[in-house]
């Protein structure tokens, strides 16, 4: 398998799956490792990034831990190549940005992503289907033992694994959730959702994490601090505390939509959205987000039953600019995307 294959399949988290799916999208546990003796990476020389780089690549790739999968050079690959895995979620913006050596390790199914020279020397990745965590966990970290006996990770007796980031270090674990909010949006309760987040020391964050904006009511909900903590006790406190509000929430709030006395207000804005979305000869990506996420909504409601939610899930990616480019196989300005744009998502729906 290689990098142009990616275009010809859906990422296996968006197959529309697993627990709660309706709410929870995918589920992502990532951990944090840096190289004993070696400098954290934004103090490391050049020739010491060079060494990382080539070091870690050999070891990630001689583990077998990818299967089926590939190894691509960032710093060689192409900006659109680079954003493409950014819309994937296989790559952070800061890892395709950097301007020093750096690559990722991709599963056939990418299920998992390993990322070498990212903010720390090594950056694991899980991602699955819907509210799959335990079993995200469970992988991640039969990943980790397998590259331990290869590699000796920087540990603290007292601290624990050592990061460049303060609020990783302990056990370098992050565990977030991509969640679909649209009802909570509707109702004006959005507000509420990110003050709760803030008391139980969560971060709600846009459709790519730090920094981005909820594009179609997309929001990536994750833990804020791991040092003091096990991993056992990290994923009780947001599985079984924090997440299973936020999904309730949600459903009350459809619920209340979909059942009250606002339904018809709901129901023209999601068949209004479906007929623009079968019609457009222009869309930009902005407003696709809005539509496709009233539609997924509609779905989900009941409301539209010709389209499966994963064709929904999929145009939600194949419709990125990245991607389209990458689909098309050519450049493409602005206008172009929007024309190209329109057309995909009528012939995916078309299908139906």
């Amino acid at each position: 398998m290689k990098l142009a294959d990616l275009t010809q399949q859906a990422s296996e988290w968006l197959r529309a799956s697993g627990p709660s799916h309706e709410v929870v999208i995918s589920s992502r546990v990532r951990l944090a490792r840096n190289l004993a003796g070696m400098p954290f990476l934004s103090k490391c020389t050049p020739s010491q990034q060079t060494e990382l780089e080539q070091r870690l690549r050999q070891h990630v790739v001689a583990s077998d831990v990818m299967g089926n999968g590939f190894y691509v050079d960032l710093t060689a690959a192409k900006p659109l190549d680079r954003q493409m895995l950014v819309e994937r979620h296989l790559i952070s913006r800061h890892l395709a940005n950097a301007k020093y050596p750096r690559g990722v390790a991709i599963s056939a199914d990418e299920t998992v992503a390993i990322m070498v020279n990212e903010e720390d020397h090594l950056r694991m990745q899980v991602l699955r289907s819907g509210l799959q965590l335990d079993q995200a966990i469970e992988q991640i970290n039969r990943i980790d033992d397998a590259l331990e006996q290869r590699l000796d990770w920087a540990f603290h007796g007292r601290f624990g694994y050592l990061t460049a980031c303060p609020t990783n270090v302990g056990t370098g674990l992050r565990i977030s959730v991509m969640l679909h909010l649209p009802a909570l949006k509707l109702t004006g309760e959005l507000d509420k959702v990110f003050h709760a987040a803030r008391d139980m020391h969560l971060a709600l964050r846009g459709l790519y994490g730090e920094g981005t904006k909820a594009a179609g009511d997309f929001f990536q909900l994750s833990n804020q601090t791991t040092l003091g903590k096990t991993e056992q006790q990290i994923v009780e406190e947001f599985t079984q505390q924090a997440l299973p509000g936020y999904i309730q929430y949600e459903m009350q709030a459809r619920d209340a939509l979909a059942n009250g006395p606002e339904r018809t207000g709901l129901d023209d804005k999601i068949y209004r959205a479906i007929a623009l979305l079968r019609s457009a000869r222009m869309m930009n990506s902005d407003e696709m987000m809005y539509l496709l996420s009233l539609v997924r909504l509609g779905v989900n409601l009941g409301r539209i039953t010709d389209i499966p939610l994963q064709t929904v899930n999929e145009l939600f990616l194949l419709t990125q600019p990245a991607h389209l480019q990458r689909f098309l196989q050519r450049e493409m300005n602005a206008r172009q995307r929007a024309e190209a744009r329109a057309e995909l998502i009528q012939k995916r729906l078309s299908d139906h």
